[in-house]
């Protein structure tokens, strides 16, 4: 009774050392998922891809803005012979030598409303002609334009309504990014739980297996247990060892996994700490749908897709009539053998042009470029209206699915309580000689098997956390919007 009872003090010990060999403080989800978010590559690839769609952003607002551009040519410098037609009819190759530079100083603008351009130059020219030493200045003091296109499509107006939305996508994007961040480094994070859970469990039954196998060659000498069970405990011995390796390496794969994830350089081990409490909130799958076509890209994609489709159909259907442009110049102009004579009492300069090009006959190409514009607007709202439905279904669908886990959460972690301490009472009892070998392995197996479906209980549930949190860009834990200082 002696050597049992010494034999039980060394079985309490070495389970209190399996529990006590946490290196360094544990992290928490909450931890890795702000590691995450912080320095991964998937992170700092949403961020440049953010800062991106905000410049580009940018370049297209600056094309509505007033354009100062100065243009030129310094110098135009030219020797050669070139081909001159004489009065006779015969050609003659003249000597040429000669520089011809130009500057031309413009302000102009767009207007997105008729879809031309206005605006406003300043021209100077001069001609050297060497081969006669002869200068000569021609230039523009003043001048207004206008570049207009007539009952033709204008792409300008279509921009506008278009690339805010676009806009507008990327910034979800990005929020939506970095929440897939979170749910990648939950996903990461519980693989590697499970792994340290099945390190813990298979330690700790190596342990036991092993400190019973000693209790049982003790009884076995006294005649309360037969060699069969004996044999049966070392077996159990060696399939604690066999699992206790594989558990190793599941660990040191999974370590490998998360610590890339989260770009960790350092050979620290990682030890993760079990998720304790679980955000206590209701979600309504009203509000879900709601906040989801409100924040998500995806909801933004549907509108943008359908003013593409509907920008595309205009185009087919303007591009196909008459097109017609008007071009007009109003300003002043002048010459001279000096550039102060330029402008002096400079005289009146007029251009307007207007170029049409009218389709007569064209057998049906221009009808049926408009059909297949009209057939893949048609299409485009099939598949946006499609979409939607999908998105609502995943929305509710992710709903109800986080309700139910919350529940399986409570669950199996009663059951996982209820099985330890059957585990702990089929051990003592077998101790006592009260219990077979083959009932205190079904204690340790439905053990074991609670612990894991306990931990395997909350990854699913966490990861449904996460993956509502994307879906809607809402956090219902804190009734609030995601936005970019919560990622």
């Amino acid at each position: 009774m002696k050597t049992i009872l010494q034999v039980l003090g060394m079985l309490w010990i070495s389970t209190l050392l399996s529990y006590g060999q946490v290196p360094g403080q544990p992290l928490s989800l909450g931890e890795v998922v702000q590691l995450a978010r912080a320095q991964s590559l998937a992170a700092k690839q949403a961020a440049t891809q953010k800062k991106t769609n905000y410049w580009q952003y940018r370049s297209f607002q600056a094309n509505f803005r007033p354009q100062l551009a100065l243009e030129g040519t310094l110098p135009g410098f030219t020797r050669s012979f070139i081909e001159v037609l004489q009065p006779d009819g015969t050609v003659a190759f003249q000597p040429v030598s000669n520089n011809n530079s130009l500057l031309n100083l413009s302000l102009s603008q767009q207007v997105s409303l008729t879809g031309g351009t206005v605006f406003v130059q300043h021209q100077l020219q001069r001609f050297d002609d060497f081969a006669r030493n002869n200068t000569l200045y021609n230039g523009i003091p003043f001048a207004i334009g206008l570049e207009q296109p007539l009952f033709r499509f204008n792409p300008l107006r279509w921009s506008r309504k278009i690339e805010p939305l676009r806009y507008q996508e990327g910034n979800q994007e990005f929020l939506e990014t970095m929440e897939q961040v979170a749910v990648t480094a939950s996903e990461r994070y519980f693989e590697l739980l499970v792994a340290q859970v099945n390190l813990q469990i298979a330690q700790k039954n190596l342990s036991n297996n092993d400190t019973l196998y000693q209790i049982a060659r003790q009884k076995l000498e006294l005649g309360k247990v037969s060699q069969n069970d004996l044999l049966q405990l070392q077996m159990g011995v060696l399939t604690a060892r066999k699992d206790y390796a594989s558990a190793q390496q599941a660990a040191a794969v999974a370590t490998l996994k998360l610590k890339m994830y989260l770009s960790l350089r350092e050979e620290k081990e990682l030890v993760l700490e079990v998720p304790r409490e679980l955000p206590d909130f209701d979600v309504d799958p009203q509000r879900a749908l709601a906040e989801a076509f409100a924040n998500r890209s995806e909801a933004i994609a549907f509108e943008r897709r359908l003013l593409e489709g509907t920008r595309e159909m205009e185009r087919a259907r303007k591009e196909n009539g008459l097109n017609a442009s008007l071009n007009a110049t109003f300003g002043l102009s002048n010459r001279g053998a000096r550039p102060s004579d330029v402008y002096h009492r400079p005289q009146d300069r007029e251009f307007v042009e207007v170029r049409f090009a009218l389709p007569i006959l064209t057998w049906g190409r221009n009808r049926a470029r408009t059909e297949v514009a009209r057939a893949e607007l048609e299409l485009t709202e099939q598949v946006v209206e499609q979409g939607r439905l999908t998105f609502e279904q995943e929305i509710f669908t992710q709903v109800t699915l986080l309700q139910m886990l919350q529940q399986q959460v409570k669950l199996t972690g009663l059951a996982d309580q209820i099985a330890a301490n059957r585990y702990q009472i089929a051990q003592d009892r077998f101790i006592l000689s009260n219990l077979s070998v083959t009932d205190l392995g079904i204690a340790m197996q439905e053990k074991d098997r609670a612990r894991r479906d306990y931990i395997l209980a909350l990854r699913d549930y966490w990861q449904a956390y996460y993956a509502l949190r994307l879906l809607t860009l809402y956090d219902f834990e804190k009734n609030q919007k995601i936005t970019a200082g919560d990622a």
